[in-house]
């Protein structure tokens, strides 16, 4: 399955909420003829963006090319959460790892949540910024794991942002009746996806990276130096980055046999208006649920429930997405029954075995950054910060992150989705029994 062109128009952003409500546009040029970059770099999304503005700055001379529009992808679709840490808790770091280990993981997060925000604020990027993500308990027996975990974090990392919060406390915050506790963290924070990214590629351009839309590339061959093939041009390159995250496809195989592509969908209610707006989600902040099959949802600036979820196993996207996405919204909001839904649409992102993100240096010049399983807004920005400090020469962080052991799915690149469709039943068969 070709997902570039299995659920999208060449060169069209989806029709979105954000999308609908995007900063300026400008629609940039495709890749013709022959060109000569220190770096090559694959993707257009958090990640090349953020690597091509990071080797610019010091000097290098930069090519991006985009299959389709920058901030096409995952990167423009996603439910905008800003998360704290990784998507594996420090327990299961420091188990594997060691603590120290652990310990550098957790600060290259923070630095992921302080990179982004530097980004937006330097460059004055217009994306709806706001502080706090609350993680709600969909099972009462998460609630005293989760809370403990909490005082790890705050004992053991000096993580003083957040906070635990009850069974009252989280009805309070979310005014629903499906949650048993949780907590806050405005350490975390959320923002609107797509105009993050294009305001990164209007930073890259500023800083003289050449970004080519509309530009897929077709293969790459590699010997003394890089030759980065599209349609109808070529990239020659000292250094290349695949920054493909879930639209890979075939280009890379190590990747791609530890990567995943599943899609995922988000809805749009109408405006509600400010006062139902707060009867929802009562702070400002963005939710993400404990549920396997993950709920997430936040306030838009128009005061929208702009809600995260419903699965499906296939590649293609649902003829239905309002009424796949209305379900769960529906068991956590029953009181939005009849509202208009305004906008529904799908993405494609990566996941790995772990759900620790891909972080491969394929040859000497060379490297791959994806899979970052949900949890990309900050840790795909960070990749691209990482990889450009690695091709500078200083290659600590990326060792880091490289040296979490991420295993192949069973059954290589062709045999691994039924196997990935069984263990995604069976988990929400648990959630739905509340197993």
């Amino acid at each position: 399955m070709d997902l570039l062109h299995a659920n999208d128009a060449l060169g069209q952003y989806p029709s979105s909420w954000y999308a609908a409500t995007a900063n300026s546009i400008t629609q940039l040029p495709s890749l013709e003829g022959n060109l000569r970059a220190d770096v090559c770099i694959i993707g257009g999304g958090y990640t090349g963006l953020s690597a091509s503005i990071h080797l610019a700055q010091a000097g290098f001379s930069v090519a991006l090319l985009e299959a389709h529009r920058v901030g096409w992808g995952a990167s423009g679709r996603n439910g905008g959460q800003l998360g704290s840490g990784h998507n594996r808790e420090q327990d299961y770091l420091e188990k594997i790892l060691g603590l120290d280990a652990a310990k550098q993981l957790w600060d290259i997060a923070l630095e992921a949540t302080e990179t982004t925000r530097d980004l937006i604020k330097t460059h004055d990027i217009q994306c709806d910024l706001r502080n706090g993500v609350a993680h709600a308990n969909w099972h009462a027996s998460d609630v005293t794991e989760d809370h403990e975990y909490i005082e790890k974090l705050q004992r053991d990392y000096n993580y003083k942002h957040i906070s635990a919060l009850d069974y009252d406390q989280i009805r309070t915050l979310i005014g629903s009746e499906a949650y048993h506790g949780g907590s806050l963290d405005m350490g975390a924070a959320h923002l609107h996806p797509l105009n993050y990214a294009l305001g990164l590629a209007q930073a890259a351009t500023n800083a003289g990276v050449q970004i080519y839309e509309t530009s897929e590339v077709t293969n790459v061959k590699s010997a003394s130096n890089h030759k980065v093939h599209t349609a109808k041009g070529q990239v020659s390159a000292n250094h290349v980055i695949y920054a493909c995250n879930g639209y890979l496809g075939k280009l890379e195989g190590k990747t791609a046999a530890k990567v995943m592509p599943i899609n995922n969908f988000i809805a749009a209610t109408e405006p509600l208006g400010q006062e139902i707006a707060e009867q929802l989600i009562a702070q400002d902040v963005a939710v993400a649920d404990s549920k396997f099959v993950v709920n997430y949802f936040r306030r838009s600036a128009d005061n929208r429930l702009l809600f995260g979820g419903g699965e499906t196993y296939g590649y293609r996207f649902p003829k239905d997405i309002k009424s796949l996405v209305s379900k769960p919204m529906l068991e956590v909001y029953p009181q939005l029954k009849g509202v208009k839904i305004d906008y529904a649409w799908g993405g494609t992102l990566g996941i790995t075995m772990n759900r620790m993100p891909s972080f491969q240096r394929l040859t000497a010049t060379s490297y791959s950054l994806s899979g970052y399983s949900g949890h990309g807004v900050g840790m795909a920005t960070m990749a691209g910060k990482i990889v450009a400090r690695a091709i500078q020469g200083n290659a600590e962080q990326f060792d880091a992150m490289a040296n979490v052991p991420i295993s192949n799915f069973p059954g290589g690149v062709h045999l691994r989705w039924p196997g990935l469709v069984l263990a995604m039943s069976w988990y929400a068969l648990r959630d739905r029994f509340g197993l």
